[in-house]
């Protein structure tokens, strides 16, 4: 099937979520252990990771979830065109310079800019604003560097990533449940790792980790990280949310589910062990409201998650707002429409 052009699978000007994966070329383990030589490229999971944080803090554009695998790695975005267009012009022309400095430093870092190369970067303010805000660029930004570290490191040129990442649109919140536990589970379900809690490299990792500093601490200490700063909060309606610190390290602190974080990390829990076991158990009671809240079929939510890559292509959600993409696109049949008839209530 032929891939749709990037302009009308990711809509720039409109907030929305989407399933980004980006494979290693000939799904070579250029992250992982290499079986015919045997050197061990795991340290490229950590620039992968330490890359993306970075990309974080200077797009206008949410990380949801991610999972950083031996070939390939899956990244959940939010385009946020709306934060963008609240940036102050000489905010885009710093974030832009920190992304393409013109000078660095011995080092490697950004050097200061002058006055005069912000204000040139400043007149091409509606330009930079709009790539931003634009996955595509974060997901150049990323890939890019990835790939010339790689290279440098073995002193080869050429790919090292698949030339173009694939992109699935999550619809509703429905979608973006499933998708990101199938994310967040991908090691277990590669037998790589038995639990969440041991999953490095994913986005469930960081957010254990730092829930687990948090409970030590009690209350971090003004201006202290603990770990999941520029990760997308999982709670989308908060109590408190005039309380919440300026986020410095992300584009917002808008959540993304109607779920806290316990009853998150409490469902993942469940799910990895049903992926990992062989007979698989019912899901407990306290579990259940969950799914009914967010309209998801209990029958088949653990076959959902595991087979979540298989079953959608371009976009996932409930029936009625995969009718709707296919109306948008002006299509008449819209692939992965049947499994989201069994998956979705």
């Amino acid at each position: 099937m032929a891939r749709l052009p990037r302009r009308d699978a990711i809509d720039e000007n409109v907030v929305g979520v989407y399933h980004c994966i980006n494979r290693c070329v000939r799904r070579a383990f250029l992250c992982g252990v290499d079986s015919i030589s045997g050197n061990n490229y795991d340290h490229r999971k950590t620039w992968i990771q330490q890359r993306l944080e970075f990309l974080a803090g200077v797009f206008a554009i949410d990380v949801i979830g991610f999972s950083v695998m031996s070939n390939h790695f899956h990244l959940i975005l939010r385009n946020r065109p709306d934060v963008a267009a609240t940036l102050p012009d000489s905010e885009i022309a710093q974030r832009w310079w920190n992304l393409f400095p013109a000078r660095r430093n011995d080092d490697g870092t950004p050097a200061t800019p002058r006055r005069g190369e912000l204000k040139a970067l400043a007149k091409k303010r509606f330009k930079l604003r709009k790539r931003l805000s634009c996955i595509s660029w974060l997901m150049r930004c990323l890939s890019e560097n990835v790939a010339r570290r790689a290279n440098h490191e073995e002193d080869l040129t050429g790919r090292f990533f698949q030339g173009r990442f694939r992109s699935q649109k999550l619809l509703d919140e429905s979608s973006i449940l499933a998708c990101v536990m199938y994310v967040d589970l991908n090691p277990i379900r590669a037998d790589i790792n038995k639990t969440p809690e041991t999953s490095c490299f994913t986005s469930a990792y960081e957010r254990i980790q730092a829930r687990k500093r948090r409970a030590r601490r009690k209350q971090p200490a003004n201006g202290e990280m603990v770990g999941d700063e520029w990760l997308s909060p999982v709670e989308l309606e908060r109590q408190n949310p005039s309380e919440d610190p300026k986020p410095r390290r992300r584009a917002s602190d808008r959540g993304f589910l109607s779920l806290t974080l316990d009853q998150y990390l409490e469902l993942l829990d469940w799910t990895g062990r049903q992926v990992r076991a062989d007979k698989r158990g019912t899901i407990p009671e306290q579990l259940t409201p969950i799914l009914e809240r967010l309209q998801v079929s209990t029958n088949c939510w653990v076959d959902l998650v595991t087979g979540f890559g298989r079953w959608f292509r371009r976009s996932v959600g409930r029936p009625p707002s995969m009718e709707e993409e296919r109306e948008r696109r002006g299509c008449r049949w819209i692939q992965g429409i049947f499994r989201a008839r069994e998956a979705f209530k």
